[in-house]
């Protein structure tokens, strides 16, 4: 017979006032990217209460949007726009001039300049024109460098040259005015040759008077490598005149997630949020999901995992109160992780029985512990060892001895008892302790 009782800290639950209006006072928009199919239940109600900006993680790709030449797909993608119309939040549209997640005719086809010129043209002026007043701001030309600041060789590059940033950007323009439009990629978070290269390319098209409104720093990053040049790396595209958006942020590492990592990704996160609250033309913070059930991490980078804010039932992990905290607010985390005790009768005779209760943690810990039940049979405690227990009617209350109250994280420890019964010994009715 075996019962659980839990003896873990009340549920988690998300601090009192919500990322999306702790980022409005301190003049931030805080988002998340989605997936439009998941936009309903618990995923919806978080998507919908916490955060003010909405990216479409796959939906408004030219793979996804014009699979087949003239023929388009925007389901998700209204989808996720309609969403974020009815919950009063932006739309950051997510990405118009890329080398992946293109559709096979694009890729493989056989392309003069100025063919290509007019593909990137016409498929900018489609996209961007039917959700125009709609998007407050477009990844318009995603991760054009390498990691020594060269440009990319990319399908673009090599038919247009350099110069397709630039129209994209005036193309984009024309197509929605109101729009912010930005640059984005990765591995330009701190000061480097990468994001070097993307600050002299953004001081250039300003000098020429090529519409750029923003530079969109990806933070794909590992546990415990947050750039210690992150903010001054904001700071120097600011003084551009230019905003800065923190676009797609998580922080994997390696699985299994334990407290001490799982501390440490708090740390991360609050450091990125608190280095984009120290610059005020740090628009935008928009981690890239917010559930690792909706992470890309673990099937790209095999063994790290537990990237975003919420684990993968939904549960804020410390990274959101680490975001929070940055931000302002004030609530304290419950305990990551649970105890449980689980009961059980490993011998039984006509008029008796012994009972066992180990209590055991993974990714919290006890310094004390108390187990309660009520019996529903009449069963009555004779002895017990390993803790003191007490029984008032069919009530039952046992705490640690003196010797046994801690439990660590991954570890365990028993108790037993020997108990009275007649007729029948039903499992007991567990509550918390």
């Amino acid at each position: 017979m075996l019962g659980t009782l839990l003896l873990t800290a009340p549920a988690a639950h998300a601090a009192d006032t919500p990322l999306r209006d702790l980022g409005t006072a301190k003049g931030k928009v805080i988002g998340t990217a989605v997936t439009g199919a998941k936009l309903t239940g618990s995923y919806g109600d978080i998507a919908g209460a916490q955060f003010s900006s909405l990216t479409p993680g796959n939906a408004m790709k030219w793979g996804s949007v014009e699979p087949t030449r003239g023929s388009f797909n925007w389901a998700e993608a209204d989808q996720i726009v309609e969403f974020a119309e009815a919950h009063g939040q932006q739309v950051r549209g997510h990405t118009l001039v890329w080398h992946s997640q293109n559709p096979s005719w694009l890729t493989n086809g056989s392309w003069t300049s100025a063919q290509l010129g007019t593909l990137l043209d016409d498929h900018i002026a489609t996209e961007v024109g039917r959700y125009k007043g709609r998007i407050a701001a477009w990844d318009v030309v995603n991760e054009p460098f390498n990691e020594d600041g060269t440009y990319r060789s990319t399908l673009w590059y090599n038919g247009l040259g350099s110069g397709y940033i630039a129209r994209a950007l005036t193309a984009a323009r024309a197509a929605d005015p109101a729009a912010k439009l930005y640059i984005n990629d990765y591995n330009v978070e701190g000061v480097n040759a990468k994001s070097t290269a993307l600050y002299n390319l953004v001081k250039s098209l300003k000098e020429q008077g090529v519409p750029i409104d923003g530079v969109g720093l990806q933070a794909h990053l590992i546990l415990g490598q947050v750039p210690s040049t992150l903010q001054q790396n904001i700071q120097r595209f600011a003084d551009l005149g230019v905003d800065v958006a923190i676009t797609e942020l998580d922080i994997r590492m390696a699985l299994p997630a334990d407290t001490a990592k799982l501390a440490q990704q708090k740390a991360d996160y609050k450091a990125v949020t608190a280095a984009c609250v120290a610059v005020s033309r740090c628009v935008n913070l928009t981690v890239w999901g917010f559930t690792d059930s909706d992470s890309w991490v673990d099937s790209t980078f095999p063994g790290y995992g537990a990237a975003t804010p919420y684990d993968a039932n939904y549960a804020p992990k410390p990274a959101y109160y680490g975001i929070a905290e940055a931000l302002g607010g004030t609530t304290t985390p419950p305990p990551t992780g649970a105890c449980t005790a689980t009961y059980s009768v490993p011998s039984q005779w006509n008029t008796g029985f012994t009972g066992n209760v180990t209590i055991s943690c993974s990714g919290a810990s006890l310094s004390s512990w108390k187990v309660t039940w009520t019996y529903g049979a009449g069963q009555q405690i004779t002895q017990a060892w390993n803790a003191t227990c007490t029984q008032s009617g069919a009530a039952v209350s046992c705490v640690n001895a003196s010797y046994n109250g801690t439990v660590p994280d991954g570890g365990s420890v028993s108790f037993g008892f020997n108990a009275n019964w007649s007729g029948s010994n039903p499992v007991p009715t567990v509550t918390l302790g």
